[in-house]
């Protein structure tokens, strides 16, 4: 239980994560902290190789973590761990992966693809139980029991998906990691697929650790966000407070960037861009900081006292601008400059390509590549002409020192 009485279901704990060892070595995750409460939505976001799905990975134990740790109701799942919790661990926490194509077995019936779990776990009392289990959760994601004689690459992208739900939900977990479920599904599946996950949460009391990208979807299913940066959690609160007080101006900048269903003002939206320079943690190092409100923004002594300055104030702050269509606005000049001879190469024509061809045969023909590169310069073919030139170059040094040996041989024999 934390200090407000809501049970922590999963706990992440200043865990890092390092792929390759030594100079080689990257840290993909860096004193990543934040807790998931029973029965709620934790959503993780942030741009592609933000550290989401290392996370992810890690709290079903396919990631080691470097340091650090993970709690699962309060016992340590990082690590060694005894076969007994960690077949636990397995059974009671699954993972909706982003792919659903790749996660599934193509050479397995669905029906052994859903019932895979439950033939390892033993979760059935005989196989009319067995088979009474797949039917009833592959309608409730919206399959027929039809279906379970088939193979994968017979459905469609959200079928897929739906198979890849109903593999995790028949062995009922108590936390589901869904690692993009819906980004690779069309925009009229990825409603469907996220009532599911709703309508499990409600009737199950599944809890998630939702990764996206996508804020909008985000603020949908969302109880509390986290917000990733290379491997920093930069901002962790509830999905309201988030959306109206992004403290952190890369979370500004992720909400600024969530498209406005009005072609008009979407093309009148100025972007917030986030410039990682802003920050000057040469000496005053961040912190992962509470500021009240449970909101926790990362940040140096000086930014966190200024976050907690605007939120103290209470006015919602306003990260999409919307700009006056008839405002008179700045040209941009978006000419770009070009030197003398780039413009010559720019301007060559299409099969103007130097092949390395072209200086071969100049190299062992001098006289002709020379005459060719002659020409290539005169029809502006420049790249061609650089090609003849240097072969024809190299071909008439190695002549020359042919026929100096061959007269200083010469002369030695005359002498």
């Amino acid at each position: 239980m934390d200090e407000n009485g809501k049970e922590i279901l999963l706990s992440i704990k200043n865990v890092d994560i390092t792929f390759g060892k030594g100079d080689k070595a990257v840290k993909a995750v860096k004193n990543a902290s934040f807790d998931i409460y029973k029965g709620e939505t934790f959503s993780l976001v942030g741009e592609s190789g933000s550290g989401k799905t290392t996370i992810g990975r890690a709290v079903i134990r396919v990631n080691p973590c470097a340091a650090g740790e993970i709690l699962y109701k309060g016992v340590r799942i990082s690590g060694k761990i005894p076969h007994s919790l960690d077949r636990e661990v397995i059974r009671n926490i699954q993972m909706v992966f982003q792919d659903p194509a790749a996660s599934l077995n193509e050479r397995a019936t669905v029906d052994y693809i859903i019932s895979e779990g439950l033939y390892n776990f033993h979760l059935y009392e005989n196989e009319a139980d067995r088979v009474e289990k797949v039917e009833n959760i592959v309608k409730e994601v919206g399959l027929l029991p039809e279906h379970l004689t088939r193979y994968p690459h017979e459905f469609s992208g959200g079928q897929r998906q739906r198979i890849g739900l109903a593999r995790a939900m028949v062995m009922e977990p108590e936390l589901v990691v869904a690692d993009e479920p819906i980004s690779a599904l069309d925009v009229s599946i990825r409603a469907q697929v996220l009532n599911l996950l709703k309508k499990f949460q409600r009737e199950k009391g599944v809890t998630y650790l939702f990764i996206a990208h996508d804020l909008s979807i985000v603020r949908f299913i969302s109880d509390r966000i986290g917000v990733i940066y290379k491997g920093d959690i930069v901002e962790v609160a509830d999905a309201e407070e988030l959306f109206d007080f992004p403290l952190h101006p890369y979370t500004r900048s992720l909400i600024s960037a969530i498209p406005i269903p009005d072609p008009q003002l979407e093309k009148n939206k100025v972007l917030f861009t986030y410039d990682p320079s802003v920050h000057d943690y040469s000496e005053d190092k961040p912190e992962f900081v509470c500021i009240g409100n449970d909101h926790w923004v990362y940040g140096n002594k000086k930014e966190i006292e200024e976050y907690k300055a605007i939120r103290e104030k209470g006015e919602p702050l306003k990260s999409i601008t919307i700009l006056d269509p008839d405002a008179p606005r700045e040209e941009v000049s978006h000419e770009i400059k070009h030197t003398a001879e780039e413009e010559e190469f720019l301007n060559s024509p299409v099969h103007d390509t130097g092949s390395f061809l072209y200086a071969f045969f100049s190299f062992l023909l001098p006289v002709i590549g020379i005459i060719a590169a002659q020409i290539f310069k005169k029809k502006r073919y420049y790249r061609n002409y650089k090609a003849c030139r240097k072969g024809a170059v190299i071909g008439f040094a190695l002549l020359g020192i042919v026929l100096v040996i061959f007269l200083l041989l010469l002369l030695l024999v005359v002498i």
